[in-house]
C-alpha cells in the first residue's frame, strides 16, 4: 500500500496509486478531510459557537449521504452557516443537516467533534 525511497540516510514514504485499495483508502481520506474543513469553516466567524457535534449515521460509524451536524451556542450567523454548508455539500459530495441550540440540551447520540472550552 506504501512505497517508499531513500534520499541520503532518509526514508520517505508514499502512497502506492496503482494498489487495488488505493481509491478506497482515498475517498476516506476526503470523507475526513470533508469533516474537518466543515468544522474549521464554521467556526471561524459564525458568532458565539462553544460546540459542535456529529449526530446520526456518522457518529455511530456508518457512512451516509448524510451528515448529521448539532451547533450549540448564542447569536450564530445562521447566513453565514447556510453559505458555508452549501458551499461544504458541493465540496465533499454529501448533504448536511444541521441544528442550532442555544445551551447545553441533551443531545441523543452524538459525537462531540470540536469544543471551544
Amino acid at each position: 500500500m506504501l512505497c517508499s525511497e531513500y534520499d541520503g540516510n532518509k526514508k520517505y514514504f508514499s502512497a502506492n496509486k496503482e494498489h487495488p485499495l488505493f481509491s478506497d483508502l482515498q475517498n476516506i481520506v476526503k470523507k475526513y478531510v470533508g469533516i474537518d474543513k466543515i468544522i474549521d469553516q464554521v467556526v471561524k466567524d459564525l458568532g458565539d459557537i462553544r460546540k459542535v457535534y456529529l449526530t446520526g449515521d456518522w457518529s455511530k460509524g456508518k457512512e451516509s449521504e448524510v451528515i448529521d451536524l448539532c451547533f450549540v451556542g448564542l447569536n450564530l450567523n445562521k447566513v453565514y452557516l447556510i453559505e458555508l454548508i452549501e458551499k461544504t455539500e458541493r465540496l465533499i459530495g454529501k448533504k448536511i443537516k444541521y441544528l442550532i441550540y442555544q445551551d447545553n440540551e441533551k443531545i441523543e447520540d452524538a459525537l462531540l467533534i470540536w469544543s471551544k472550552e
